[in-house]
């Protein structure tokens, strides 16, 4: 750790010209439409195999266009084993269950789990992950542009009943959707029909302009006088990416769930190139050391790529510079946050405020066995999970 040595003054001269390269190498398409985006996502994923892009994820991704709205568009037949961000049964049996041991004490613990490995079997076996995905960017968090009733309204239901008329067979599922974001995205899709079902509980930060957290402020603080070197997006190049990719693995896939997407420098790269990710990281001796990539849509910022080398010391705050900067840029540019779920505590001291995030499911016209099985489920996250990830602070 040569570089952790340098004065704070030099670290804290290089992140400021990190910050102004960051600004001048956003690419050109950053501020272009939704639909442009989802073309890009479109001109990456639709008609080929997902598992070099993500390699532990079985789907076709697609394209669904009507009345002036194109939305990205996962296709699975129950694939088993698959990365969350395409599996129901992934997403409310395997990574619950892992989730209560990791935050429930053992005498709670056992029974909640059991309870889930039992319903995950009931999941299973009503084929819940034969299902259509619209607007699934294959992220843990999608975000959705603005809703104008009068524009949106007959193009979303043109969208649906295409699903419907091309995947009989299929649930059909909108991702990633809380009241506050996506109020009126929400209002429209139980208006044909959908149900909604609690997913998880994620941290967004809607005024950081005003923001006055003491936390938020030593990490900004932090972050101007760190001794590492920022490398800003446009200075990322193909060993960058490769190391981004096991950066993503130290984190996301060895501590926390191999249920996770495991993204790939190929993904890492093309949606680099494409204008999709943004990516900023940290380097020791020009090597990375910890990296974000940043998704944007309309207003609102992601983080769906983090990652740091999990073995250097905690004291250089790897994780806490690497938030620091999507808030101050977030800050800067006048952007929501949506910072998904996790790291609850840290994202609260930091003025995250708390949302239940919901899917939306249509299922009346699948066989009844199937439709009871998503009822049941619905009650149990309404029943069940919700009150603990409140309960938890999750």
């Amino acid at each position: 750790m040569a570089a952790a040595l340098h004065a704070a003054r030099s670290g804290h001269q290089r992140y400021r010209m990190g910050r102004r390269g960051s600004r001048m190498g956003v690419s050109p398409a950053s501020g272009a439409g939704f639909n442009d985006r989802a073309e890009r996502f479109g001109r990456i994923h639709a008609g080929r195999p997902t598992p070099p892009f993500v390699r532990n994820l079985a789907t076709e991704p697609t394209l669904l266009r009507h009345g002036g709205l194109t939305f990205p568009c996962t296709i699975n037949h129950a694939e088993p084993d698959n990365a969350w961000v395409c599996s129901p049964v992934a997403t409310y049996g395997s990574y619950v269950i892992e989730e209560i041991g990791r935050t429930v004490p053992p005498p709670f613990a056992w029974p909640l789990q059991a309870l889930c490995r039992g319903y995950r079997g009931v999941l299973s076996l009503a084929r819940a992950d034969q299902a259509v995905a619209i607007n699934n960017w294959m992220l843990s968090t999608n975000l959705y542009p603005a809703f104008e009733p009068a524009r949106d309204a007959d193009a979303l239901a043109g969208i649906v009943d295409e699903a419907l008329r091309r995947w009989p067979g299929h649930a059909i599922w909108f991702r990633s959707l809380n009241a506050r974001h996506d109020g009126a995205w929400i209002a429209a899709l139980r208006g044909l029909g959908f149900d909604l079902l609690p997913s998880r509980q994620v941290y967004l930060f809607d005024d950081l302009p005003r923001a006055r957290h003491a936390n938020l402020r030593r990490d900004l603080k932090l972050l101007g006088g760190t001794p590492l070197a920022a490398r800003v997006s446009a200075d990322f190049g193909p060993a960058d990416f490769a190391r981004a990719e096991a950066l993503y693995g130290c984190l996301y896939l060895d501590k926390y769930s191999r249920l996770n997407p495991h993204y790939t420098a190929a993904f890492m790269e093309r949606w680099h190139a494409a204008g999709l990710l943004d990516f900023w990281g940290l380097c020791d001796g020009g090597v990375l050391q910890a990296v974000v990539g940043t998704f944007r849509q309309g207003g609102t910022i992601t983080a769906p790529i983090v990652g740091y080398d999990t073995a250097l010391p905690q004291a250089l705050g790897l994780y806490r510079l690497l938030m620091a900067h999507v808030l101050d840029t977030a800050r800067r540019d006048g952007l929501q946050v949506n910072l998904s779920a996790g790291a609850a505590r840290f994202k609260r001291l930091r003025g995250g405020r708390p949302a239940l995030e919901y899917s939306a499911v249509l299922s009346r016209h699948l066989p009844a066995p199937r439709r009871a099985a998503l009822r049941a489920l619905r009650g149990m996250a309404e029943g069940i999970g919700v009150p603990m990830m409140r309960r938890l602070e999750l």
